[in-house]
């Protein structure tokens, strides 16, 4: 059928500090078509523009600090999106305040609702993206479901499967409550049964234990998904961009065997 994979910036962090659009082109040489970036804006909307015309690339999201979204940066960021083509505007955290009970969960819940609508009119969707934390029990409900459950259905669900895992998550189930909700998704591979949880991301994405055949399939009949985005995060093995590589790789591969 054919996936449209973007890579997340963050995995070549120490490249893209270095150079940015060396990055872009290795990335675009590698088979990605897309990017997404994080973090503050540390580049101007033109210099990004101008590196994602040169490269081809399209700009598949930005993992974007919660306080640039607050009404005192949401024009700023809006304005910088709209230059650089990016449409979802994915937050990868939240203040500690935002997250520590599920009454906070809850106010949470209704702040996304209001940023989601504010960005509406400008064509952009608000997401949020998991990490291990919204898997562990909070008054006897998962942070993960507290906030997606209390949120408009155009609220991006970016699941981190391999973040899920490391969790304790029933991946599938996780998502299955969500359908439509899932328009970019990031693959990362994670291997259970590591003495600590942070030594499961050592691994390669066909060697591990995510369930890839299904989580795709879901993906693509069910979750709207627009965008597969890799993130790989250990160095353990490889290098950021021998990572990033044998990852896309893995995935093509799979595909091409019919796997996913």
């Amino acid at each position: 059928m054919g996936y449209r994979y973007g890579v997340e910036l963050y995995s070549v962090r120490d490249e893209l500090a270095k150079d940015l659009l060396y990055t872009l082109k290795r990335v675009k040489e590698m088979g990605y078509e897309g990017v997404e970036f994080f973090g503050e804006f540390r580049h101007t909307a033109k210099e990004i523009k101008e590196a994602l015309e040169e490269t081809g690339l399209v700009c598949c999201g930005w993992h974007t600090p919660w306080n640039y979204v607050e009404d005192d940066r949401f024009d700023e960021t809006v304005a910088y999106f709209k230059e650089i083509g990016n449409k979802y505007v994915v937050i990868p955290g939240l203040p500690a305040e935002m997250t520590n009970s599920k009454e906070a969960w809850l106010k949470t819940a209704a702040e996304f609702n209001r940023v989601a609508e504010k960005l509406k009119p400008h064509g952009m969707i608000l997401g949020y993206h998991n990490h291990s934390s919204e898997f562990q029990s909070m008054d006897g409900e998962l942070p993960f479901h507290i906030l997606f459950s209390n949120t408009d259905p155009s609220v991006v669900v970016q699941m981190d499967n391999g973040n899920a895992l490391s969790g304790g998550a029933d991946i599938m189930d996780a998502i299955s409550r969500y359908p439509g909700r899932a328009r970019t998704v990031h693959l990362k591979p994670y291997k259970l049964g590591c003495e600590k949880p942070e030594d499961g991301f050592a691994t390669m994405i066909g060697e591990d234990d995510v369930p890839w055949a299904e989580f795709m399939k879901w993906c693509s009949t069910q979750g709207a998904t627009e965008w597969y985005i890799v993130e790989y995060e250990s160095e353990a093995m490889y290098t950021q961009f021998e990572g990033i590589e044998k990852c896309l790789e893995s995935l093509k591969e799979m595909e091409s065997k019919g796997e996913i």
